[in-house]
Order: structure tokens, then sequence, then C-alpha cells
């Protein structure tokens, strides 16, 4: 008798449980429908490496090509920055494999290198000649990789509030996305991920753009909402679970950057320090042109975007030998 209780409550347990699952599987879909339906893909695709990338490419002259950093995609360039940025370059905005609308190739992981052939290949197949780099962000460890390992593919490096070395101390908010296990990532990727990020996203972006507040169109026409896709989150939680495996070794090499290099950090950016991110990168790259913007903080292209497009036209200027601009 109490072994058939028993049998019939592990039942009930295990029927309940599948019924939550069920559920999050369920609104994970309806939500990612609507996010699919209300924003599309707005640019191109292109096969690479088993990666399919998503790509907006505008303007004529010689390229710059912008990668983003980490839960964000091609929108955090295209919206805030290309339409003040004027004519005289061809600038191209991607989404990194995984992210947005790109997909990743099978038994990727995530990794910098990894992230940086990637990227030289897209470069090459677009018949891209050595162009300027941008990366913000994470983005902008992946623009080192490329500047550390690839020097040849490009002619200068323009980083964003970049993270260039090891953090020592996880922000609390962010110990939710380090997830170290891909099954619990897909897992999650599937369940809870998207009905979470759309309960709790409006306080995490607060926190990305402090001090100022989010865009009021931030997750519509910055394409916020495109990052409550499972395979988006799967690709950044396992970007963020895999990055201190490269970035280290990767630092040492900065000395190395010989092309025309500019970093701007904003003076109030919560999330990475100038300590750890800004200084120590001015010393290891000579020339660099370190600009520190006590007015902005984590989200600068979004914030001040003429102020961002200057500094980053002055560098490609450089680079690609023309008159710099003021």
């Amino acid at each position: 008798m109490l072994l058939t209780v028993l049998f019939w409550l592990l039942a009930a347990i295990v029927v309940a449980c599948l019924a939550v699952v069920g559920y999050f599987v369920f609104r994970t879909r309806r939500i990612v429908a609507w996010v699919e339906r209300t924003m599309p893909p707005a640019g191109k695709f292109i096969d690479i490496k088993g990666n399919r990338i998503h790509y907006v490419d505008v303007g004529e002259g010689p390229p710059i090509v912008f990668l983003h950093g980490l839960g964000a995609q091609l929108h955090h360039f295209t919206h805030p920055l290309f339409k003040v940025f004027g004519p005289g370059y061809r600038l191209i905005a991607l989404d990194r494999p995984g992210s947005g609308y790109s997909t990743r190739a099978r038994g990727s992981t995530g990794r910098l290198p990894e992230q940086a052939d990637v990227v030289c290949a897209f470069m090459e197949t677009l018949g891209l000649e050595k162009p300027v780099i941008v990366g913000h962000s994470l983005g902008g460890s992946v623009a080192l990789a490329i500047a550390v390992e690839h020097p040849q593919a490009i002619s200068g490096l323009v980083l964003l509030a970049a993270l260039t070395h090891k953090e020592v101390d996880l922000r609390p908010e962010f110990k939710a996305l380090f997830v170290s296990s891909p099954l619990k990532r897909f897992i999650l990727a599937h369940t809870v991920s998207a009905p979470a990020g759309l309960k709790y996203g409006m306080k995490t972006m607060s926190l990305i753009f402090a001090p100022h507040p989010p865009p009021k169109n931030y997750m519509t026409e910055n394409g916020g909402y495109i990052g409550l896709r499972p395979s988006h989150y799967y690709a950044s939680a396992t970007d963020f679970a895999v990055i201190e495996m490269d970035l280290p070794r990767l630092s040492e090499r900065y000395s190395e950057i010989k092309v025309p290099s500019g970093l701007l950090f904003g003076g109030g950016d919560p999330i990475i320090s100038l300590e750890v991110q800004g200084a120590p990168v001015k010393e290891k790259i000579d020339g660099l042109e370190l600009k520190i913007a006590e007015n902005l903080g984590h989200m600068p292209q979004f914030i001040d975007p003429e102020q961002v497009a200057t500094f980053i036209r002055r560098i490609a200027d450089r680079a690609f030998g023309r008159s710099v601009s003021v």
C-alpha cells in the first residue's frame, strides 16, 4: 500500500514538472513568434564556415565593420550611430555568430579566436579590403582578437567601452548569465529565458544604460526584444562562459598591435572599470588614443552618437590616410 502511494505521488510530481516545463516551452514559442513577426531581419544573410551571418551594409567608401557586445545585435549600431555617421565610408554591422538573427555553426565554442576567424572570413567573402574594426563591450574583445591574431586583415581598431582584460569580480547582476553547462544553457534558453527577459529586461537595461535611462524605443527600434530568442540567449550565455579562456592570453599580446587605434571609455560606466579595462590598454598599445567621456556610461553610441561617430571617423581617417577629422 505504501509503495503504491509513493508511486502515485512520484508520478504526480513528474506530471506536474512536465506541465510546468511544457507551459514555459509554449510561452517561449509564443514570445519568439511575436518577436520574429514584429522585428524581422533587417539586412542580408551570408554563409561563413557553417555560420549564417546576418548583416547590414550601407554607404560607400573605405569599409568600417562594427561588432556588438554581449547580448546585443547589429541594431546597437545601425539605429543610433549609422544615422549620424555621415558620408564617405561603407558601414557594415553584423550579428555576431548566434546573436540576433545570425546562427552559430554546429560544434562552435564561441571562444574569441573562433569568432575572430569567422569575422575575418566574413570580411574576406564580402571583399572588404583591410577595414577598420569597431568593437563595443565584448565585441571589443573580438576586435582585439582580430588585431592580435589577424593583424594583416585590418587597417585600424576602435574600441567602445571594451572588455579588454579579465574582470576580477563578477557583478551580481550578471551571475545568472554564467551557465557553464551547455545542456543547462539549452534548457534555460527554451524554457524560462524569454519569459524572464520579458519580465526583468528593462531592469537590466536600466543598469546597462546607467547613469542615463534606456532609450524609450530600445526594445523595439533598437532590437531589444530580439534578445528573447532562445538561440540568442544560448549564444550570449556561451560567450559569457568562455571569454576568460582567451582574454588573459590575448591581453599579453596587445603590444603587438601596430594599426591606428582608439578607445573611448565612459567616465560613468557602471559595467566595467576604467582602471581595469582602459588604462592598461593605453600602456600596451603604442599610439592608442584614449578618450574618457565623463558624461557617458557603457552605451555611448546611444547617448551621444555624434561624439562616438566623430571619434570613430578620426581613427578611420588616420587608418586610411585621410585628413584627420576634428
